[in-house]
């Protein structure tokens, strides 16, 4: 996804414009209360704090599940650098040298590293645009494990697809895992980004997979705070629980003042996140009927998170990048999406695809699918 950040730089000394639909970063403002948090800051000495995570956060993150049902206790819960960090953590708790996890396609290309550093391999579950990238088989799932199989991994809303599960799809999946004792890993950070009239589901609010259910959270999503670095990985696996918790001493602990302002966060009314839904749904429609406009192309609406995983009428997504950066602008201005090939585990597949995040305003949105349309004409033609 950053693959092209030092060729996008040359770019911009040219002074060409470039629009961002490569990475997941939210241009909503991070709530005033976060700023007004650290400001207030005023011990004495800026101490470690517990591996496991601040009292404040780790009761703010038990309210905020509770809400929908799913009661946690502190040990339930161990503060991250980041989901990211939580995701290598449940991995190396997990996985060994020669294990399997099985994750549908395509997926954020992350997680194909930190399952690589855990000596593991990923086998992928197909999925397709047309049946709106759905997963939630039982044939199809149980044809992917094997003897090494130690866990099945989903995020819901999906990156990149928007891809959603139902309470009867969710339910499926945990039956089967339950069924192979298998670990079922959620990564959950785009839980308030769903745009149907669903309730949010938490794999934590389903009873009686206490031992199976591991959680990834994060309020960089959430709360557009991507930069406070604050997850955690959430289960009532006590075994798991313990495991995971060395890796949180080995490195001491997360930031102090970051954990205090996320703590304030989940303080705010639920009218913000009915209101920042409200805009990336009018920024998820307008992306769609631009890119509807442009012949050949293929895209699915997603259902929740704020990414599209499209198909492109052409050759190669790589080489249009390229182009796009190194030959073309429109008066100026150009565009850089995340091209599709990494986020499959599948030799081949994805090459014509890409990934557009409509994390940018409507107006810049319209502008820049109208950089694309003109850019894949130009490509085309040349």
């Amino acid at each position: 996804m950053l693959k092209f950040s030092a060729m996008e730089e040359r770019v911009k000394a040219r002074g060409i414009k470039v629009y961002h639909l490569n990475i997941g970063q939210p241009d909503v403002k991070t709530p005033q209360i976060f700023y007004d948090t650290v400001r207030s800051f005023s011990a004495p000495v800026l101490e470690y704090v517990s591996s496991n995570g601040m009292p404040v956060l780790l009761d703010a993150v038990r309210g905020y599940y509770g809400k929908i049902g799913a009661e946690l206790g502190r040990d339930d819960i161990l503060v991250t650098a980041g989901g990211s960090e939580a995701f290598q953590l449940i991995l190396a708790c997990l996985l060994d040298d020669g294990d399997e996890i099985i994750i549908p396609e395509p997926y954020y290309p992350n997680y194909a590293t930190s399952v690589a550093l855990a000596g593991a391999k990923i086998v992928p579950i197909p999925t397709s645009p047309s049946e709106g990238y759905a997963y939630a088989d039982k044939e199809r799932i149980e044809k992917c494990i094997t003897e090494k199989t130690k866990a099945m991994f989903l995020t819901s809303p999906g990156n990149p697809t928007g891809n959603v599960l139902s309470e009867n799809e969710l339910k499926l999946i945990l039956d089967v895992v339950k069924e192979h004792e298998l670990f079922l890993i959620c990564d959950e950070v785009y839980r308030e980004f769903v745009y149907s009239d669903e309730p949010l589901l938490s794999a934590l609010q389903f009873k009686g997979y206490e031992d199976n259910v591991i959680v990834i959270d994060s309020v960089s999503k959430r709360f557009s705070a991507c930069g406070a670095r604050i997850g955690m990985v959430i289960s009532r696996n006590e075994k798991f629980m313990e495991q995971a918790l060395k890796w949180c001493q080995c490195r001491l602990c997360v930031a102090t003042i970051d954990q205090i302002a996320a703590a304030a966060l989940y303080t705010l009314p639920d009218g913000y996140f009915d209101a920042v839904k409200e805009e990336y749904k009018k920024r998820r429609d307008t992306m769609y009927r631009k890119l509807t406009e442009i012949p050949g192309i293929k895209c699915t609406l997603p259902a929740g998170a704020f990414y599209f995983m499209v198909t492109l009428p052409v050759d190669d997504a790589d080489c249009l990048q390229n182009f796009l950066l190194n030959e073309f602008d429109d008066n100026g201005d150009t565009v850089l999406f995340a091209c599709g090939e990494p986020f499959y585990g599948t030799p081949g597949k994805g090459k014509n695809e890409v990934r557009l995040a409509y994390t940018i305003c409507c107006e810049d949105i319209e502008r820049s699918v109208d950089i694309l349309k003109k850019g894949i004409e130009a490509y085309n033609n040349k």
